[in-house]
């Protein structure tokens, strides 16, 4: 069986940084973009360029038959009830905050309770402070296990009568783990509270059904899933959004406008006001198309294999300390450690200089720094276009830094 090089794919990594072959271990802050993409974004701006849902000329119906078939994509990846369920925005961290705006807002109240994982991203953890403030509603933690994951019986234990919404991250940007968001559902209906899951660490790396989630919410971004930056996408049950005033007004989210009243378009169309990043839309179908041709099977595959060998090589070198999960079963493709008595940052500069590309430092997670004792982390993540020989690179490197500050 051949074995395909999807490297070959995306052309950044033909590159090299500091003379040295470009290793880029970073796909947890951002991915890079196939060839494909690339040539759909650009393709629209050459010879598609129109605004969508308001012109009765070629080019605009084309444009908007080409937006809106990203949302049926959209839909279908995430086994999304009704595409109306689906609709885009700039971010994770926009969509995120759009839930804040609209349900936080009409409906949490003062002695209501937000529960969060201390192991959140800044962007499913401050919308939430904020609101907690604003409403005079109390913002509650679940803890972790001794390895990193989640503790359910502590979720038992803060989610109460008293809860209003739950917003837990599916994949960790820093340990690594899967959350058991079924398992958090039940709890949080039980008490008849709403499940906001931040799926951008997921959707790129695993199959996501929102149905047999059964989340409230669900939000991720383009950027992370090989597609452009600027365009994010928020899921919601139908049935929720119905109760929901949007949290912008403008163009293109209305039916009717007269002199005192407004009248809202549809949903998704009410929630999407002004010109959208149509073009980014559309890099966002085309990264999909990729990565749905390529399989999560296969992703899976490489990306186990490739956590297999940081997770071993990093285990068995004097000084490290791995954060999360030791063992691969456990462990997602985002691997965060710290050399002992050496800043991350300067880890991370030292890899630099070989060509290695990590993310150090509190990875958008500070709560999750102080829970930890530490002041930063240095994370390398990887995607299914890295190679054995990536994390070979790193490893080798990774052992240089270390001896040089040894010495």
């Amino acid at each position: 069986m051949t074995t395909i090089d999807y490297r070959q794919d995306f052309p950044i990594l033909k590159t090299r940084v500091n003379d040295e072959p470009l290793t880029y271990l970073d796909n947890a802050a951002t991915s890079q973009k196939p060839q494909a993409v690339i040539d759909a974004m650009a393709d629209f701006y050459a010879n598609g360029n129109a605004n969508v849902h308001r012109g009765v000329y070629t080019l605009a119906a084309q444009a908007t038959d080409r937006y809106e078939a990203v949302r049926d994509q959209v839909a279908q990846l995430l086994n999304a009830a009704r595409r109306e369920e689906v609709f885009f925005t700039r971010s994770t961290t926009d969509s995120l905050n759009w839930v804040v705006q609209t349900y936080g807002e009409q409906f949490v109240s003062a002695g209501d309770e937000i529960v969060v994982a201390v192991m959140e991203h800044h962007s499913n953890l401050v919308p939430w402070q904020q609101l907690a403030i604003r409403k005079g509603a109390t913002l509650k933690y679940v803890g972790l296990q001794p390895d990193g994951q989640l503790d359910l019986e502590d979720a038992r234990k803060q989610i109460t009568a008293k809860t209003k919404i739950v917003a837990v991250t599916q994949a960790s940007n820093v340990l690594g783990v899967t959350n058991p968001i079924k398992t958090l559902a039940r709890l949080a209906h039980a008490q008849h509270a709403v499940l906001v899951v931040d799926g951008a660490q997921a959707v790129a790396h695993m199959p996501v059904d929102v149905q047999a989630l059964d989340a409230d919410f669900y939000a991720f971004s383009a950027h992370k899933v090989y597609g452009p930056t600027g365009v994010g996408v928020l899921y919601g049950k139908y049935a929720l959004l119905e109760q929901l005033t949007p949290a912008q007004f403008g163009g293109e989210m209305i039916s009717d406008v007269d002199w005192q009243t407004t009248e809202f378009a549809a949903i998704p169309e009410r929630f999407e006001a002004g010109t959208p990043n149509v073009c980014g839309v559309i890099g966002l179908g085309a990264a999909l198309t990729y990565l749905q041709r390529v399989g999560f099977a296969t992703v899976q595959t490489i990306e186990k294999r490739l956590t297999a060998q940081l997770l071993d090589g990093l285990t068995q070198m004097p000084g490290i300390t791995v954060y999360g999960p030791q063992t691969v079963a456990d462990h997602g493709p985002v691997v965060a450690f710290n050399v002992e008595n050496v800043h991350g940052h300067d880890v991370a500069t030292g890899l630099d200089l070989a060509g290695v590309e990590v993310r150090a430092g509190h990875h958008c997670a500070q709560p999750l720094m102080r829970y930890l004792h530490v002041s930063a982390t240095v994370r390398a993540s990887v995607g299914f276009y890295n190679n054995e020989a990536d994390v070979e690179r790193f490893l080798t490197a990774l052992k240089s830094v270390k001896e040089f500050f040894e010495s």
